[in-house]
């Protein structure tokens, strides 16, 4: 069954209440300290968000946007990667909001955003 919804995968540098306010909308949001990635590699942390068909949202620009061309290169497929910078937990749910209500999973595949 193909989903609609995006469903976010928050790296370890998210706070965690943003991914509470999401479930709280009826989104899915997963924590890199919930399925025990914390310490992770960035490349591992976006593989595994690639294996769980999630978008990756972190504040690290810098290195995700070289795995996400590194992955353009060698022709590689994930989810989307969403970058945001530093804000409070609500101001960052509140334009995560533009795109969970406006794109689906498939707009959203292999594409960076900056929110």
């Amino acid at each position: 069954m193909t989903r609609l919804f995006i469903s976010l995968y928050l790296d370890e540098d998210v706070n965690v209440l943003v991914a509470e306010l999401l479930k709280a909308r009826g989104f899915e949001a997963t924590i890199a300290r919930d399925v025990s990635k914390l310490q992770k590699s960035d490349a591992e942390q976006l593989a595994d968000a690639v294996s769980q068909r999630q978008t990756l949202l972190t504040h690290n620009r810098v290195d995700f946007e070289a795995l996400a061309k590194l992955c353009f290169a060698t022709g590689q497929m994930h989810y989307g990667i969403i970058f945001t910078v530093r804000r409070p937990p609500q101001q960052i749910v509140q334009r995560l909001l533009i795109i969970l209500n406006h794109v689906t999973v498939d707009d959203m595949q292999n594409q960076v955003r900056y929110i």
